[in-house]
């Protein structure tokens, strides 16, 4: 079979690297590749985004465009699941949980798909209402072409992940024009250890992201900011109390978020999925219009104080004069952007969460600041915009679990450290009691319950890198539980260099164990052949592997518990193997060399 001319050219490169680049002045040109094209992925997705917004805000569509908001949803689920069904012919699971399982259970390998799929199917989602962000599809995005550029040149698997946290902090550096706050998301969300070797990719990554997004862009930024009013010591304790306002919200939010996605797991006909989400989404933004889409446009409007643009348009027609009557619609856009958020989610649309949590946040901290401002209790007056901004903060450091991130990046964008107090107030305050009420971030938690989720634990990350199908041994001799002891002898033990052997069912159930040492006293004695049986000699294993269900961590556990050095693996309700002690210490010691090298 021929080679191919350009995989011959491959090939040639490939040699020519290896003789001439070293591994770290390579790393550090793909950080740079990388950055590049993560920036014109964000690039991408944006324009497309904004492109079909302008289609559907035409003039004819315009004079009756409060009928569309009906339907607007339900059409773009559909495209979207046409387009995932005809076009991508996979499914598309975009966003950061899908990344952080390929970190933690592929080795950083991630489809190919996915390097395109989302530039389709997000925009769609958004474009036509739905009330998600561009975020989380972006960075997996970013994190699959990470992904697939590490594999194309063979890298091992912590430069594969290093690639795809670089890949993550050049999307959000140019999305939000904040490289530092960028880098110290991919670290903080992504669990990647931050040393002088991984700073420097993280890096170029992030510069030559947010220069792509300047040459497109040139000065706009997405959130417009000034501060304005400055900070007072007399404000700390109204910011301690927006700290525990934000905690508060943020468990609301993460709550109402997991139980809308039970609630839609029970339906196992997307199509039925599609239109029950689209329809209830679509009767919350016609009721609600400030819902429909990412809702930058609103975040702004609260940053500058224009709440007038905010509230005007409700299907109510509340006068906006009333100060209580603003503040009791804003309630309601923070109360029901989340539940609007999850629907699209829910009903199949492809985007992430970390707008919605930009918006609830900006929200809930300018109704506390008007709401202090407003009553008779308080004489001091605070700075309604600041503390949107500072909302906001509050909001990631809760739902996302990223207090760090937070601080920086409302810092980056407000073009100063004027309001960094405040900041490590509201978002410190706020992650610690969120994290006692929801122990996990949304991004996480179904990787947390399956004990798949990379932390900064590096013990338990190796454990979790583990391949449990390399420690399992499966070559024993099988006993019935009919065989006699002179059986046992000459098909078991002369044929075997095993001491312990497995006992199963015509049907390979698992029922017991027999070692050498049960049979030693009376293995010399012919007279006992034909009487003794292997039931008569098994007995219970000292505990039990479940094949799929156990993770590393626990199967560690299992063994110091039980005090064994083999432990019998049962797959499907059937003897599948053993693993020993031994072979799962000696596999993470080579794992862990592998991580730390």
């Amino acid at each position: 079979m021929k080679m191919s001319g350009s995989k011959r050219f491959f090939i040639r490169f490939l040699k020519w690297r290896y003789k001439h680049i070293s591994n770290k002045q390579f790393i550090y040109i793909a950080s740079a590749i990388i950055g590049l094209l993560t920036g014109l992925a964000a690039v991408t997705i944006k324009n497309l985004t904004h492109f079909i917004q302008e289609l559907l805000e035409g003039e004819f569509i315009r004079e009756i465009h409060s009928v569309f908001y009906f339907i607007f949803p339900v059409i773009g689920f559909l495209l979207v699941l046409l387009s995932i069904k005809y076009i991508v012919k996979k499914p598309v699971e975009g966003g950061i949980p899908s990344t952080l399982y390929a970190i933690s259970k592929l080795k950083g390998r991630m489809p190919r798909r996915q390097m395109w799929a989302s530039l389709i199917t997000a925009p769609l989602t958004v474009g036509f209402g739905g009330s998600v962000g561009l975020e989380g599809p972006t960075v997996a995005t970013g994190a699959s072409i990470g992904s697939n550029l590490s594999s194309l040149f063979h890298l091992n698997q912590t430069t594969r992940t290093l690639l795809i946290g670089a890949a993550a902090a050049g999307t959000m550096s140019s999305i939000f024009k904040a490289p530092i706050a960028a880098i110290v998301f991919a670290v903080e969300i992504f669990s990647l250890e931050l040393t002088l070797a991984s700073m420097i990719p993280l890096l170029l990554a992030s510069i030559t992201a947010v220069l792509t997004s300047y040459f497109f862009f040139g000065d706009d930024v997405l959130l417009h900011f000034q501060v304005q009013d400055k900070f007072h010591l007399s404000d700390v304790s109204f910011f301690i109390f927006l700290g525990v306002a934000s905690a508060l919200v943020s468990i609301y939010f993460s709550k109402v978020y997991f139980g809308i996605g039970n609630f839609f797991k029970q339906f196992e006909n997307p199509y039925k999925r599609l239109l029950i989400g689209g329809i209830l989404l679509g009767v919350i933004v016609y009721f609600v219009p400030p819902l429909f889409g990412e809702g930058f446009v609103t975040i702004n409007n609260v940053l500058r104080g224009n709440i007038e643009e905010v509230v005007r348009n409700n299907i109510f027609h509340a006068a906006s004069e009333n100060i209580w009557v603003i503040i009791s619609l804003l309630v309601g856009l923070v109360l029901f952007k989340v539940v609007a958020m999850s629907f699209t989610i829910g009903a199949g649309g492809i985007g992430g969460v970390f707008a919605p949590t930009l918006f609830t946040g900006s929200v809930s901290g300018y109704v506390f600041a008007v709401i202090i401002n407003y009553s008779n209790i308080f004489s001091h007056k605070l700075s309604s915009t600041n503390f949107a901004m500072v909302g906001m903060a509050g909001l990631m450091a809760g739902v996302l679990h990223a207090p760090l991130t937070a601080i920086f990046l409302i810092a980056e964008i407000t073009g100063g450290y004027e309001l960094f107090v405040p900041l490590m107030i509201v978002s410190s305050i706020s992650f610690l009691i969120t994290k006692q009420y929801v122990p996990h971030n949304i991004y996480a938690a179904e990787l947390a319950k399956k004990g798949q989720l990379m932390t900064h634990d590096k013990d338990k990350n190796v454990l979790m890198m583990l391949d449990i199908d390399k420690v399992i041994e499966t070559n024993f001799v099988l006993l019935s539980p009919e065989m006699k002891l002179g059986e046992i002898l000459k098909k078991a033990v002369a044929k075997s260099s095993r001491n312990h052997f497995p006992v199963v069912n015509e049907n390979k159930e698992f029922l017991g164990i027999i070692t050498l040492n049960d049979i030693r006293s009376i293995m010399f004695d012919t007279s006992l052949y034909d009487k003794v049986v292997v039931s008569d000699l098994m007995h219970g294993a000292s505990d039990i592997i479940y094949y799929g269900k156990d993770s590393a961590e626990e199967i560690l556990n299992k063994f110091k518990s039980s005090g064994a050095w083999n432990l019998v693996v049962i797959k499907n309700g059937k003897y599948f193997g053993f693993i020993s002690k031994s072979r799962l210490l000696t596999a993470y010691r080579r794992k862990l060399i592998q991580v730390t090298s």
